[in-house]
C-alpha cells in the first residue's frame, strides 16, 4: 500500500491498515539502509512503576534534588 505525503507534508495511513485514534502517539524513525521511515506506536498508558523498574539507572545513584526554590531572575 502507498502513502501519499500532502502538501503540507502529511501522511495519511487508511483506517482498513491499522486500528489507531486521533490522539496515538507514534515514534519515527529513518532506516538509512532501507531508504524507510518505520512508525512505531508507544503506548499509551504505561505503568510508572514498570518504567521505573525499566530504568537502566538505579534511583540511588542519581544526585540530589535541591530543597532551595529557585530565585527568580531580573530581566
Amino acid at each position: 500500500m502507498r502513502v501519499v505525503l500532502d502538501s503540507k507534508r502529511r501522511l495519511t495511513v487508511p483506517v482498513s491498515l491499522t486500528a489507531t485514534a486521533p490522539g496515538d502517539q507514534f515514534d519515527a524513525r529513518f532506516d538509512a539502509e532501507d531508504d524507510a521511515i518505520v512508525f512505531r506506536r508507544v503506548a499509551a498508558a504505561s505503568d510508572w512503576l514498570t518504567v521505573l523498574k525499566d530504568c537502566p539507572v538505579a534511583m540511588d545513584d542519581l544526585p540530589r534534588r535541591r530543597r532551595v526554590l529557585p530565585r527568580r531572575r531580573k530581566l
